[in-house]
C-alpha cells in the first residue's frame, strides 16, 4: 500500500493564526465545493482546509493501492504543511470513515470529529469490488445516474438543478482508476469494532433521506462511541451539507465551540442550536421551495439578517410552546394587516393554509382586523389573499 498525495483549498490565508483549524473531507465522487457554503457560513469563526480524494479535484491521481488509514495519513500531512498543530475535522461518506481513521490513529491531533453520512462499515466489500470494476470498464459517467439517484433528497434536482448538475458534472472529471482504488480502500473498510475506542468528542450527522450511509447507521456508530452525539438533518440525503448548509454550518459551530463558544438563548439551548430548530420550523410552515430560494437570494450584506429572522423569529418565538402554530399564524396575518405589511402578508397566507387555517377563517381574520386596524388596510389585505388564492388554484390546475 501507498500513502497518497493530497491537495485543496486554504481559507482564510494561514496569516489568520489564531482562528482555530477545521479540516472538511469529501464523498467519494465530489470535491471540496461539497463544503463550499458550509465553510463560507463558518469563515468568521474557524480556518477552513478542504480536501479532495486522490484523483479528484486538486489532488493528483493515484496509480497504486491505499487504505482508508493512509488516507487519514496523508491529511495529517497536508496540515503538516499549512502549519500543522490540532485541528477539528469533519468529513462526509469517505471522508467520515477518514476522519474515523485519524481518531484512531491520530487522536492527539484532533480536537473534535464530525461524521456526516458515513459509517463504520460502508456498504459491502462486495459492492465496492464490483463498482471498481464498472468504473474500470466503463469510467465514471456509468456512475452518474446511480449516484443523482444516491446523493439527492427527492425533489432536491429540481429545487436546485445547478447546485446538483454541478456536482455532478465534478464526478464526470474524476480520474476514473483513482476512484476505483477509492471503491478498493472502502472495500476493506471496517472499524466497527474498534469504534468503541474513539476518546475525541464526536457528533454523528445523519440524511433524513440517506440510503447509503441511512439514520439507523449513524446511530449505532454514536452509540459505540463514548459520549457521541446524534444529530438528523431533515430533508438531506448522502450529501448533507451541500443539500442544507445552513443547518449543517449551525450543527458543526455548536460542536466545534461548545457552549462556551456561542451566546446562549432561552433554556439551554445555544444561538446555533436555535438556528437549527428555526430553520425546521421555518421549513415547515414556509415550504422548501421558498426557503432555499429565500437562501440563494443570501449575499454578503443580507446573511446576518437571514440568520437573525431564522434564529429569532422561528427559532426562539415560532417554537414556543404557548401557543400552537394555527394560533400564531392567525396572530402574524392581523399583524401584519395591521402594520401593512402586504410584501409579507402573500407569503403569511400561504403559511396560515399549511398551518390549518381554511380561507374562510383567513378572510374572517382579516374581516376582524377591519375593526381595530382599518378598513383600508383590510381592503388591501383581503385583495393579496384573493391573488395569493388565485395563484394556488391556477398552480393546482396546472398540475392537474
Amino acid at each position: 500500500m501507498t500513502q497518497p498525495t493530497l491537495r485543496g483549498t486554504v481559507a482564510p490565508e494561514p496569516t489568520a493564526g489564531a482562528l482555530p483549524l477545521l479540516v472538511l473531507g469529501p464523498s467519494l465522487g465530489t470535491t471540496t465545493t461539497l463544503w463550499d457554503e458550509v465553510a463560507a457560513r463558518l469563515a468568521d469563526t474557524v480556518r477552513v482546509v478542504c480536501f479532495d480524494l486522490p484523483g479528484h479535484g486538486l489532488s493528483p491521481a493515484a496509480r497504486h493501492p491505499f487504505t482508508v488509514a493512509e488516507v487519514a495519513d496523508a491529511v495529517i500531512a497536508l496540515v503538516d504543511s499549512v502549519g500543522g498543530g490540532a485541528f477539528h475535522y469533519a468529513g462526509v461518506s469517505f471522508g467520515g470513515a477518514v476522519g474515523l481513521e485519524l481518531a484512531l490513529q491520530h487522536p492527539e491531533r484532533l480536537q473534535s470529529l464530525t461524521v456526516v453520512c458515513s459509517a463504520a462499515r460502508i456498504g459491502t466489500s462486495a459492492g465496492w469490488l464490483e463498482r471498481a470494476m464498472q468504473i474500470r470498464t466503463s469510467g465514471t459517467p456509468s456512475v452518474v445516474a446511480g449516484s443523482a439517484d444516491r446523493w439527492f433528497a427527492p425533489g432536491f434536482l429540481d429545487r436546485d438543478p445547478a447546485t446538483g448538475s454541478a456536482a455532478l458534472e465534478r464526478l464526470l472529471e474524476v480520474d476514473d482508476e483513482s476512484y476505483a482504488l477509492c471503491c478498493e480502500a472502502l472495500a476493506w473498510f471496517d472499524v466497527t469494532d474498534a469504534a468503541a475506542g474513539i476518546q475525541v468528542p464526536t457528533l454523528c450527522i445523519a440524511g433524513q433521506f440517506d440510503r447509503s450511509t441511512p439514520v439507523t447507521q449513524l446511530a449505532e456508530l454514536a452509540a459505540r462511541i463514548p459520549g457521541a452525539r446524534l444529530e438528523t438533518i431533515d430533508g438531506a440525503a448522502h450529501l448533507a451539507p451541500l443539500e442544507r448548509p445552513a443547518e449543517a454550518a449551525a450543527l458543526l459551530l455548536t460542536h466545534l465551540g461548545g457552549p462556551a463558544a456561542v451566546p446562549a438563548v432561552e433554556g439551554n439551548r445555544t444561538a446555533a442550536e436555535a438556528y437549527v430548530d428555526g430553520m425546521k420550523v421555518r421549513r415547515a410552515v414556509l415550504g422548501d421551495a421558498h426557503v432555499d430560494a429565500a437562501t440563494a437570494a443570501i449575499t454578503s450584506e443580507t446573511v446576518d439578517f437571514q440568520n437573525f429572522i431564522t434564529r429569532y423569529a422561528w427559532g426562539e418565538i415560532w417554537t414556543r410552546p404557548g401557543l400552537d402554530r394555527r394560533t400564531r399564524s392567525f396572530l402574524t396575518l392581523a399583524c401584519l394587516v395591521t402594520g401593512g405589511h402586504e410584501n409579507e402578508l402573500a407569503m403569511h397566507v400561504r403559511a396560515a393554509l399549511t398551518n390549518g387555517l381554511t380561507r374562510a377563517e383567513i378572510s374572517e381574520a382579516i374581516l376582524h382586523t377591519a375593526i381595530y386596524a382599518g378598513v383600508p388596510a383590510a381592503n388591501s389585505a383581503l385583495s393579496v389573499a384573493r391573488d395569493t388564492f388565485a395563484v394556488i388554484d391556477a398552480g393546482t390546475t396546472n398540475r392537474s
